[in-house]
């Protein structure tokens, strides 16, 4: 356990100055200033008469004022009195007592009077009581006899004393008499016995009375009680003792503490509860004394006024008292009046308001005279509890005392006005330094005075503006508040104080320091007895502030024991003992902070082992075990573990018999029959468990047939023509007895058979040979013994062996859905023919050739396993213009049935790859040269090639965009009247009937004019130059014009999905402005009820949509925020469960790693032959690459033309820096496909659902778009299937 606190003495300062915040203007004492009273003695002042007696008085004033005082409402002459003295320069009155004086002759009112030549002062009215602890009087008290059951009242009647005495009861030992809900002492001191009981008998029932003011203490004689018994105790329903008869009243003051009592007698013992008529008692301002006999509201106001009811309640009744309290109020100020200093013809106003019950009156007194007779002043109106000052003279200076009286005591305030003509002075110390720390409070104090009131402005720095606004509190006393101090707030700060006589400043400095902090602080420890441990504070502070760290230890400080090791930063204690336990605190001080951190530290051990081992009560089937616990070592035994051995079946091995809680120590355990019993018992703690007692004596019980049977029956055939039945055997002791054998009995289910039995002795298992193929079965495992059987087994339910399924699937049907997807149908077989339990069904799929090539490859077949009885499913991941068989087998546990007939499909055409390459060479002044190679995955028959080309000038502005179309059986072009020296970006894709696909992009540069004659730039609107291309006798012109490329319209494409059985991936391409913020819609397909919506995290590209419903298809589009209208096309898929495998995974096959190692040193030899060439400076044709990544997308898209936009490509086609060049073979290769699915298996990747949708998520990297023309995505390779089922 840890407590962590911390003090910042900032905040100390924060209460001291705002204290001063609201305290009226001081008048420095080196002004003229009429009196003010600051410190006088309270208005009821109780003295002791032992001591003299000191009643205070003092004032301040300039010039410092006289004093006097009256007593008793007439003037009181100290001089005529030897006893009396005022101290010098002060008007407190010391009057002797100790010299002979007599504090009674001294009681009376008094009242001080500091008086100079600007006005007087008078104090509150101070009554002198001398305190009172006289003795009890003497009476005779007689013995109280009471019956058992009765109520008794046992009175005190204290001497009356001042102030009131403090009563309790105790006994001839000065032992306190114990209290109860059934005795009790009351408000008034009495004893109450609810009813009496023999042990009330006694006879020192003493009352004491302490008088606190002068610590004596009265005690009461001795009173008697004598209770006699009678049979039987009469039960009696509640009456109360006190308050009598049903209701009431109690009047309080407001602010005071209000208790209400109510003591009932009653057999059995009265509970009291208590209620409000009408309303609530007050929420934390209530308390339940004196076991609920008393209620108890402090603090209380007009509002607690009403009904209180109090319940006494027993089982044979109830009473109750209802108190009407009501709140009076002694006069509290609202606005108290406060001193006014004015300069010469200003105005002002002293306003006194006051509040009670009844409401107080308000007078009004002049320097001590009322108000009405005093002398007249023009400048002066009273008006009831407002006095009016208008064009005020110096004359005008004096004291007013406002008095609120009623007839439950009165409030007196002096205020002065004062004249003065003072120019501003700033009170605060120049360049006073404050030091705070950093997110407390500041507070810079401009302590200030001037007439008229001067006005503050705060500046921070010599030359720095004013301050204003909420980073900064500005209070009436001139002090500026920083809330949250920041190190950006240190520095300098100027007070500037100006009036019309006048102006005045002052600077202060702030520091702001690192709060100091325990950044370890030190944790919770259990350590074993003679152990070390060590705690740990490790602080962090400001580098100017010097911190001291001292550690306690129970709030006190650590023992002067050399165990004890004080570190840096730690507290170790060595050879830990039991009296070291208790809570560690480590305080940390600075001047301006102060933190601490505790920890708690328990030294404990494992507890001894039990001892005294008894067994009792010998029966049959159980037995009695008692025991004696260990010490437990500081830490309570938490259970206790009894063990058993077995010493006929298992000697020397110890099992568990059962757990009981530390607190019992006793324990009836079962028993087995045939069993030599030995005890032992082991005793747990928190820390650990203890060692085992020593044994019992042993303990043999009788045998008797077996009570259970074995457990985890089961029937499962091997082969086809058996039923294998295996269960658990029974342990030695559940054997109880000798000779345990089994009973074993089978019969063929729904069949009129008679059970099959056998009995066996030592196995676990047993074969039936000769049963039908995968027939149901009833099986039972009955256990027996010498003395008899063990009670009925019940009957499970098993099956002989399977084989092989007898029928192949029918009318199978492939529906192509997509040029990469396709659905597969087929009639189920009958389950007769399964010949075992049904698991699903395979299709085996495979491509035989490509439509596009007419060329073969090595044939991989691909397996999809669909579970339970599914006739139909899904085959994603086909290659485009191709090929494919397929076939499909039913599952069981034994194997595969027999294949369909082979049925041939074909894909249709998709669109192509990008081009394998794109090469621009043979710059010249105004022609370039492309080469490319066709795609390596063209997906269908080529149709054409797109190539499209701008000019990019030295801002970065895009010129216009210029398509050309190229037959599908070119592989290169020439264009020619280009500009020189200028910058080219291409883009370039191929296309079947399908569509576009993927383009690939290169940048050129025309090269510089050989003469060096710069001819005029190209820019917008001056002039254009004929454009030339050939890739035969084809020409084509374009005249070039530059400006500025507006923005892309947004845009969302190629939405594609990968639904498994409860989720599904969503990705897309986005075109637009950066930072978009994503949703995406969904819906059940088909259905009218709204799109749900949800949120994506950031400016991703996918998201993954969860808790779907298996099998359901769903329709899903993409949108934008804040772009209305902006969403993608909708896109539709299934959910459903499946699983795809490979059927031999040929990476580890010898043959396959071969042929590995043969094409790498081919590949080898090639690369050294190309480079030796191409150092040469010849060309070689472009090998394709190999078909890795080849498979095009499910659902290509495509787009509408876009606009120009600002070039800006941030990927890897930013415009080359002026003067630099594209590589000298101008070569462009694609990158490998990232978009290519990952193999379908039962990996982290990627797997597939029951209709063969694959799960996972990809991506890959895009080619940024031209800025107009159609573009469409390009397609993901194709995908190689594992054969494990699922």
């Amino acid at each position: 356990m840890m407590k962590k606190m911390s003090i910042s003495t900032s905040k100390t300062s924060l209460v001291l100055l705002l204290c001063q915040i609201i305290s009226a203007l001081d008048v420095p004492l080196d002004l003229s200033q009429p009196p003010t009273i600051t410190q006088q003695s309270p208005k009821d002042y109780i003295v002791d008469p032992r001591e003299n007696i000191v009643i205070q008085c003092e004032a301040k004033g300039k010039p410092p004022p006289s004093f006097s005082w009256t007593r008793n409402g007439t003037h009181f002459d100290i001089d005529k009195d030897a006893q009396v003295t005022m101290k010098p320069n002060s008007g407190t009155l010391v009057i002797n007592i100790m010299n002979g004086g007599k504090a009674e002759a001294y009681e009376g009112v008094y009242q001080c009077t500091a008086r100079n030549e600007r006005g007087a002062a008078i104090s509150n009215n101070i009554v002198v009581r001398p305190s009172r602890s006289p003795l009890w009087t003497k009476e005779k008290l007689e013995p109280n006899h009471v019956r058992e059951g009765d109520s008794l009242v046992l009175h005190c009647r204290p001497p009356v004393g001042l102030p009131p005495p403090i009563i309790f009861w105790m006994d001839n030992a000065f032992q306190r008499l114990p209290q109860s809900e059934r005795v009790s002492q009351g408000l008034n001191g009495d004893l109450y016995f609810s009813n009496v009981q023999p042990e009330d008998t006694r006879e020192d029932y003493i009352c004491y009375a302490r008088f606190n003011h002068t610590q004596t203490i009265q005690q009461k004689q001795p009173i008697s009680v004598k209770v006699f018994s009678t049979k039987p105790v009469t039960e009696r329903q509640p009456v109360l003792l006190t308050p009598t008869g049903s209701t009431s009243t109690k009047v309080e003051l407001r602010g005071n503490v209000l208790l209400l009592e109510c003591i009932a007698a009653g057999l059995p013992t009265p509970v009291i509860r208590w209620i409000k008529e009408g309303g609530e008692l007050p929420a934390n301002r209530t308390f339940f004394e004196n076991f609920k006999k008393t209620l108890k509201i402090i603090d209380v106001s007009e509002a607690d006024s009403g009904n209180y009811k109090c319940i006494a309640r027993n089982a044979l009744g109830s009473v109750h008292h209802v108190i009407s309290v009501t709140v009076k109020a002694a006069p509290y100020w609202i606005t108290a009046p406060r001193n006014l200093v004015l300069s010469p013809g200003e105005d002002g106003t002293l306003i006194c308001r006051a509040n009670g019950n009844p409401k107080p009156s308000i007078s009004w007194l002049a320097n001590g005279v009322p108000i009405a007779i005093a002398p007249e002043d023009p400048s002066r109106k009273v008006d009831g509890d407002t006095i009016i000052f208008s064009h005020v003279q110096e004359r005008s200076s004096a004291v007013y005392q406002c008095n609120a009286s009623n007839e439950y005591g009165y409030l007196l305030a002096n205020a002065f006005v004062n004249v003065l003509a003072e120019p501003p002075r700033i009170l605060t110390p120049a360049n006073k330094l404050y030091q705070v720390i950093a997110d407390s409070p500041a507070l810079l104090d401009c302590a200030y005075f001037g007439s008229p009131r001067p006005e503050i402005e705060w500046f921070k720095g010599v030359k720095g503006s004013i301050l204003r606004g909420n980073e900064y509190v500005f209070h009436d006393n001139g002090t500026l508040e920083i809330p949250v101090a920041q190190k950006n707030n240190a520095g300098t700060y100027t007070c500037v104080a100006r009036n019309e006589l006048g102006k005045i400043q002052n600077e202060v400095q702030l520091e702001i320091k690192d709060p100091t902090m325990i950044i370890k602080q030190p944790e919770y420890k259990v350590i074993q007895r003679y152990g070390q441990v060590s705690f740990e504070c490790i602080i962090k502070h400001d580098s100017t502030l010097l911190p001291t760290v001292t550690w306690l230890k129970d709030n006190d400080e650590l023992p002067d024991d050399e165990r004890f090791l004080v570190g840096k930063d730690n507290l170790t204690i060595m050879n830990v003992t039991d009296k070291d336990d208790g809570t560690y605190t480590c305080i940390v001080n600075t001047t301006l902070d102060s933190v601490s951190a505790s920890a708690v530290l328990t030294v404990v051990a494992r507890p001894n082992p039990p001892f005294d081992l008894e067994l009792t009560g010998q029966l049959e089937r159980s037995i009695d075990l008692s025991w004696l616990p260990g010490d437990e070592n500081n830490s309570p035994i938490t259970s206790f573990v009894i063990e058993f051995e077995d010493a006929l079946h298992e000697p020397g091995v110890w099992r568990y018999q059962t757990e009981v809680p530390g607190s019992q120590t006793t324990a009836q355990l079962k028993l087995s029959p045939y069993v030599n019993y030995a005890f032992r018992v082991i005793a747990v703690n928190r820390i650990g468990r203890s060692q085992p007692s020593e044994p019992s004596e042993q303990y043999l019980t009788k045998s008797a047939s077996p009570d259970e049977n074995p457990a985890n029956v089961q029937g499962i055939g091997s082969e086809p023509d058996n039923l294998v039945i295996t269960w658990e055997p029974l342990k030695g002791f559940q054997s109880n007895g000798p000779g345990l054998q089994y009973k074993v009995s089978w019969r063929q289910k729904d069949v009129d058979d008679e059970w099959t039995s056998v009995i066996v002795a030592n196995v676990s298992k047993y074969i039936v040979s000769g049963t039908p193929t995968f027939v149901p079965y009833e099986v039972k495992v009955q256990a027996l013994n010498d003395l008899g059987y063990a009670p009925e087994p019940s009957e499970v339910i098993g099956h002989s062996g399977e084989d092989l399924p007898m029928v192949a699937p029918g009318n199978v049907q492939v529906h192509v859905i997509n040029s990469t997807l396709a659905k597969v149908h087929w009639d189920p077989v009958p389950l007769k023919s399964v010949r075992g339990h049904l698991q699903g069904y395979k299709v085996y799929y495979w491509k035989v050739q490509s439509l596009s090539r007419r060329s073969r490859r090595h044939v991989e077949k691909k397996i999809l396993t669909f579970r339970g009885n599914k006739t139909f499913g899904m085959l994603p991941g086909l290659e485009p213009y191709s090929s494919y068989k397929l076939n499909v087998r039913v599952v069981n546990g034994k194997g595969e049935g027999p294949a369909s007939p082979d049925k041939v499909f074909k894909t249709p055409e998709g669109v192509p790859s990008s081009p394998s390459f794109l090469k621009i060479t043979n710059p010249t002044l105004d022609s370039l040269t492309l080469e490319w190679g066709s795609p390596t995955h063209p997906n269908g028959v080529l149709t054409s090639y797109t190539l499209k080309f701008q000019p990019i000038n030295n801002t970065h502005e895009l010129g216009p965009l210029v398509e050309i179309r190229i037959p599908a059986n070119e592989s290169s072009l020439i264009l020619k009247n280009l500009n020189y020296s200028t910058r080219y970006k291409f883009y370039f894709n191929a296309q079947t009937s399908v569509g576009s696909g993927s383009q690939i992009t290169e940048e050129a540069v025309t090269i510089m004019d050989e003469a060096g004659i710069l001819r005029p730039a190209v820019g917008a609107g001056k002039g254009y130059s004929e454009i030339l291309f050939a890739t035969s006798p084809v020409m084509h012109t374009v005249r070039p014009t530059f400006y500025k490329v507006q923005p892309l319209y947004p845009r969302i494409r190629n939405v594609t999905t990968a639904a498994a059985e409860t989720y599904a991936n969503i990705s897309w391409e986005y075109e637009g402005p950066d930072h978009a913020n994503f949703y995406v819609e969904y819906g059940v397909a088909g259905s009218k009820e709204d799109w749900k919506k949800e949120i994506v995290n950031g400016s991703r590209s996918f998201f993954v949509l969860k808790g779907l419903t298996p099998g359901t298809a769903y329709k899903v589009r993409v949108g934008a925020e804040g772009l209305s209208g902006f969403r993608s096309s909708e896109d539709v898929f299934e959910t459903g469960p499946a699983m795809a495998s490979r059927q031999v995974d040929i990476a580890t096959q010898g043959w396959f790693i071969g042929l590995m190692c043969a094409v790498a040193l081919l590949i080898l030899i090639l690369l050294i032959v190309c480079f030796i060439r191409r150092n040469k400076g010849g060309k070689y044709p472009v090998k394709e690459k190999e078909d890795a990544h080849a498979d095009p997308e499910i659902q290509p898209m495509k787009e509408d033309d876009g606009t120009f936009g600002e070039y800006s490509d941030a990927e890897d086609h930013k415009p080359l820096k002026k003067g630099s060049r594209t590589p000298s073979d101008r070569t462009v290769k694609k990158e490998d496909s990232d978009d290519s699915l990952v193999d379908y298996g039962e990996g982290v990747n990627g797997q597939f659902n029951e209709d063969g949708s694959f799960i996972g998520q990809y991506s890959g990297k895009k080619e940024k778009e031209p800025a107009e023309g159609n573009e469409s995505s390009e397609a993901p390779s194709p995908v190689n299937a594992m054969n494990s089922f699922v």
